[in-house]
């Protein structure tokens, strides 16, 4: 199987399925999310599949798709739908997979399944999305916590947002992790602006296999 990167954020909203979009369209990847809570405008899905440059075969279906978008749990739960975890385990592929968490680390996925616990179980590389501004280091670095007390693999931070320059530093030092890049704020948000900003602030060769 080749490569796979799992892709979670410190909290919602953080900018993770635009970093999964710009890591898929690098990789010439294929991305996968597989449970998808709320899907006004396509989902996160059909986000990826416009700003990534992947042609529609490369965005898999998600394994569950609920209305509400709320935590998977709780949305299964509106719908009378039981996550059967085995339908969560990564497809082997011909090519790089990038698959996209919801939420963050500790969502539940049933009430008594976290997002964290089928990382862990999965023994593939996690990147982390960060936030830059007020408030990252705190949710970041109890996310590294999260990752380590499972013995995540913690492939490094992806911050995304403006220069902060001290949080990131203070984050990574900290933390003991590797720092990925930066993302900045894209105004246009489109394929073309996010490929060049992925290619300017991050190297491709941290995404490369190990030797």
């Amino acid at each position: 199987m080749s490569r796979v990167f799992v892709v979670t954020g410190t909290d919602t909203g953080v900018g993770k399925t635009v970093f999964a979009a710009a890591l898929a369209g690098a990789l010439d990847a294929i991305y996968w999310k597989p449970i998808q809570s709320g899907f006004e405008d396509g989902g996160d899905s059909g986000q990826v599949r416009e700003l990534s440059g992947l042609p529609a075969e490369r965005i898999l279906p998600e394994a569950y798709r609920f209305k509400a978008a709320l935590s998977p749990h709780r949305a299964a739960e509106l719908e009378d739908i039981k996550i059967d975890v085995s339908k969560l385990n990564p497809v082997a592929c011909d090519r790089p997979l990038v698959i996209e968490g919801a939420g963050g680390l500790l969502v539940p996925i049933k009430r008594e399944l976290l997002f964290a616990d089928v990382f862990a179980r999965w023994e593939e590389p996690v990147i982390l999305c960060a936030r830059t501004s007020l408030g990252t280091i705190n949710h970041t670095l109890l996310s590294i916590e999260a990752m380590r007390a499972r013995d995540i693999i913690i492939h490094g931070i992806a911050f995304i947002g403006d220069e902060n320059a001290d949080n990131e530093r203070t984050i990574c030092e900290t933390g003991g992790v590797v720092r990925l890049g930066r993302l900045p704020r894209l105004d246009p948000l489109n394929a073309a602006n996010l490929r060049d900003a992925f290619a300017a602030n991050f190297r491709r060769e941290d995404f490369d296999d190990p030797a």
